[in-house]
């Protein structure tokens, strides 16, 4: 799995600042006021004006460059991590109202910002997951009465990079074609078999686990937070071997401490203490499964870029990475094929 990074997060908010602020003029600085994007081949065509066009480059790249900046010691530290600024000021009040008046309303709602006067800060941010569930084009897994859609499936509209809008065919279109499958297969089930009712059982004793009053002293919060500095560390915007390693051997110990989390709430009734240990319970697992597949994929594809294995390779890797877990609690990879049917694999070169 990867995910798509986009630069316009506004720190602490969480907040996605819209990429029409770079479409509309926008300037994106480093900490000396310097436009940075000059510095790096964004790939966009000739003969746009350099000056013009590098804000417009694509979201992964611009991403990337951020990266090399924060590097060469060229970002600035805010309680968030590095940011950079994203520059309106010259746009002028009236188009910014015109054109982007919810950047400024959220910019002056959450962070007291002006864009019309003031600097933004900006940060890389995860926003889509490539990859998922693997389902066929009704949404159905190969477990028999599983259903997915949407960004929890990988129905393999996307590739490893998605383009802009695609998760609105995904989840429109595939949705309703996996509902009404699961509708279907609901209208005619058999009872599910002894395995199925075993494993409910299995679920309602890990439950009763989880709540129970002796379990220890680790928080959530405390256990979400590292897995989110570990996935950013060992597979952020750039991967190598060395990092999916180390983040493989912290998830390992994370794991372990969620076996000791301890819930303050032990009702079973609107339990949201509950929900958000299930939660990142679910979170941790996937996060595992990203860094074992990413680990086994040695070569750079889409937003899965390896700093040791820089390009991609066709001849290897031109598949899907299958993740299971066995019985033993081990890991293990397989690969399906991917159909090629009318374009295939090319360069990316933006219109060149």
């Amino acid at each position: 799995m990867a995910w798509r990074w986009p630069i316009e997060q506004v720190p602490f908010t969480g907040i996605l600042i819209t990429e029409a602020t770079r479409a509309e003029g926008g300037w994106l600085l480093n900490k000396d006021g310097y436009r940075y994007l000059q510095d790096y081949d964004l790939g966009k065509p000739e003969p746009t004006p350099v000056l013009r066009s590098m804000e417009l480059g694509p979201r992964d790249r611009l991403s990337q460059a951020f990266v090399h900046e924060v590097e060469k010691g060229r970002t600035i530290e805010s309680p968030y991590g590095p940011i950079v600024h994203l520059d309106l000021r010259h746009l002028g009040a009236e188009l910014i109202d015109t054109k982007l008046p919810m950047v400024r309303e959220l910019c002056m709602a959450y962070e007291r910002i002006d864009p019309v006067k003031e600097l933004i800060p900006v940060r890389p941010v995860v926003h889509y997951m490539m990859g998922g569930v693997h389902t066929d084009i009704n949404g159905a897994t190969p477990i028999d009465g599983l259903f997915a859609a949407g960004e929890t499936a990988c129905v393999t509209i996307n590739g490893a990079n998605r383009l802009g809008s695609n998760s609105l065919p995904e989840c429109l279109v595939f949705g309703a074609r996996a509902g009404k499958a699961a509708a279907e297969y609901a209208a005619s089930a058999k009872p599910p078999p002894s395995v199925v009712i075993r494993q409910a059982d299995d679920e309602a004793q890990r439950l009763d686990r989880m709540l129970s009053a002796d379990r220890g002293t680790e928080q959530i919060a405390d256990i979400r937070e590292e897995m989110q500095s570990t996935m950013e560390d060992s597979a952020g915007i750039f991967r190598s071997g060395d990092s999916l390693t180390k983040g493989i051997d912290l998830l390992a110990e994370l794991q372990q401490r969620l076996g000791r989390v301890q819930l303050s709430d032990q009702t079973r009734v609107f339990n949201t203490e509950l929900v958000a240990a299930l939660e990142l319970a679910n979170m941790l697992d996937v996060a595992e499964c990203t860094l074992h597949s990413a680990l086994q994929r040695e070569e750079s594809r889409g937003a899965h870029q390896r700093t040791d294995f820089p390009t991609r390779d066709d001849a290897r890797f031109l598949n899907h990475a299958l993740t299971y877990r066995d019985s033993d609690g081990s890991t293990r990879i397989e690969r399906s094929p991917v159909t090629i049917t009318r374009w295939p694999p090319g360069e990316r070169v933006y219109g060149r």
